[in-house]
């Protein structure tokens, strides 16, 4: 229904989606007329994107990178305010992935809205500020990582070298009415506690007179969250 829509929503969503016989820069000029959109555009996504060096080269010999690059420059031809990208950094390497998380965060400074769906949770975690979790086409979650991860069960690493008498203390003492919900040696002189702050942690080794020499809390990964959010008891791996 909408009068120009690459206007309103640019896509990324083929990354194969190149007639192999047009160079770069003619791929460009015809979405440019589909768009209905001025030719100069064309030199302008070259320019944004960086892709200069290669927009007289046929597509057909094309790397990940290169296609990646062409696929934004298509997508920002009618200079959209929400960007939907699937997948845009599937196959890119190191330089080309510190390049696309830079360039998805500049973006999004202009007030664009960008929408990436990937599985490389390591690294949308570094660019996103919102989640949305999907598990078999049903929303699971949404919202900020401190919030999702705040839903997840804390934990704190301490090191102490009187351990074996603080996991004894948190086991069986309650903390404003709080008690550990677990108490793991990882170590001689470390344990993990799981339900307690690292405030109350050192409350109550500071009432006992034990000591904490470091209270570490764990920041849970977005892939760790997202593991937790979509796990089913119920399935077994096979």
């Amino acid at each position: 229904d909408l009068p120009h829509p690459s206007r309103t929503v640019g896509a990324v969503l083929d990354s194969s989606s190149f007639h192999p016989g047009h160079v770069a820069r003619d791929h460009l000029a015809v979405y440019c007329r589909m768009g209905g959109y001025p030719l100069s555009r064309v030199d302008e996504v070259i320019h944004q994107l960086g892709i200069g060096e290669f927009a007289g080269r046929r597509t057909r010999g094309f790397s990940t990178g290169m296609r990646q690059r062409l696929n934004l420059a298509t997508a920002l031809l009618g200079d959209a305010r929400v960007l939907l990208l699937d997948e845009p950094g599937n196959g890119l390497d190191p330089e080309g992935i510190a390049w696309l998380r830079s360039f998805l965060k500049g973006l999004a400074d202009q007030g664009r809205t960008v929408l990436v769906s990937s599985h490389v949770l390591s690294e949308v975690e570094q660019v996103v500020d919102e989640v949305v979790v999907v598990r078999r086409g049903e929303l699971v979650a949404s919202g900020t990582m401190a919030e999702l991860s705040s839903a997840a069960t804390a934990a704190v690493v301490v090191r102490s070298p009187d351990d074996e008498r603080l996991a004894e203390t948190l086991r069986a003492e309650s903390v404003q009415g709080t008690r550990a919900t677990s108490v793991e040696r990882l170590e001689a002189g470390t344990i993990r506690v799981e339900g307690l702050t690292t405030a109350q942690i050192a409350d109550l080794a500071a009432d006992h007179r034990l000591r904490v020499h470091e209270l570490t809390p764990e920041r849970s990964t977005l892939e760790q969250v997202f593991l937790r959010l979509t796990s089913d008891p119920r399935e077994s791996v096979r």
